[in-house]
């Protein structure tokens, strides 16, 4: 494995290894890895032959009052688990050299990303965007590997592709679940002992979301004031949002007769978790 610090570098060497007819895959993360990275890894090297990671804790997606300064950091652990997953190419570059102290340009987004986490984000999609978009033109990959977990930025980024003629295949790897059902996440780590085994009841209220779907409920409001009851009856968690909405374009629904994202954001102390859960495929 390699480290690369410097865009100029990383895109030299992309455009070399494509030369020699050599699929890039890139599973772009802001480090402090977990077995769900690790499962993007897994996912890109059964899809391509040079496997690039990128870790950059990208501030533009960071709100004025977000964790960015908090937000946990360990790159010699980071590139341990890289190279035990066998990712050929670990892309690490500083701030300096992917913001420019005069940047004005970014990438926007304007219908998928005005519910759900752009409600209480409106700057956060810019910045993830912008740094994907930035990632592609550097890493130059023919394929990026993206959790499920966090779905509105899946959506975002599919849209953007699309609209913006990249030239690159968008795969997306299942959510990693501690084995007591939390999905794992960076922000895991804010939990106290407490929040931890009160989180618990995110999974659970998606649960019985799926259990009324299959029981041949199809009324939204009713399969959401059961999510909430189990959120609010069992936690002290504080509800950013619970929602379902067309898979596709994210609009809100009242039934569910097609394809549904049921989707939610809540908060336990210092953390924001985030879960979800796909109806009527």
């Amino acid at each position: 494995m390699i480290t690369i610090q410097h865009p100029e570098q990383m895109q030299a060497k992309a455009i070399e290894l494509r030369q020699q007819g050599k699929r890039l895959v890139l599973v772009p993360t802001m480090g402090f890895l977990h077995e769900g990275h690790l499962s993007l890894m897994r996912i890109a090297r059964q899809r391509g032959d040079v496997i690039i990671t990128s870790i950059f804790v990208n501030p533009s997606q960071f709100g004025p009052q977000e964790d960015l300064e908090a937000y946990p950091r360990d790159f010699e652990q980071d590139e341990g688990l890289c190279r035990n997953e066998g990712v050929d190419i670990l892309f690490y570059p500083g701030i300096e050299t992917m913001y420019l102290p005069d940047v004005s340009v970014y990438v926007d987004e304007t219908l998928l990303s005005r519910g759900l986490c752009g409600l209480t984000r409106p700057t956060h999609f810019r910045g993830v965007l912008t740094i994907v978009a930035k990632l592609f033109n550097i890493c130059l990959p023919h394929a990026a590997v993206f959790g499920e977990k966090d779905a509105q930025q899946l959506r975002l980024l599919r849209r953007m592709v699309r609209d913006l003629n990249f030239p690159v295949e968008m795969v997306s790897g299942p959510i990693v679940r501690e084995s007591d059902g939390l999905a794992m996440s960076t922000r895991n780590k804010y939990l106290t002992d407490n929040e931890r085994r009160e989180a618990l009841c995110l999974r659970h209220s998606l649960d019985l979301a799926e259990e009324c779907y299959a029981g041949g409920e199809r009324d939204v409001s009713t399969i959401l004031d059961a999510m909430q009851g189990v959120i609010t009856g069992s936690s002290s968690g504080v509800i950013d949002y619970l929602a379902a909405v067309d898979d596709e374009n994210l609009e809100a629904i009242d039934t569910i007769d097609r394809p549904a994202l049921i989707a939610l954001a809540v908060r336990f102390g210092e953390a924001r978790l985030l879960d979800n859960t796909v109806l009527g495929l």
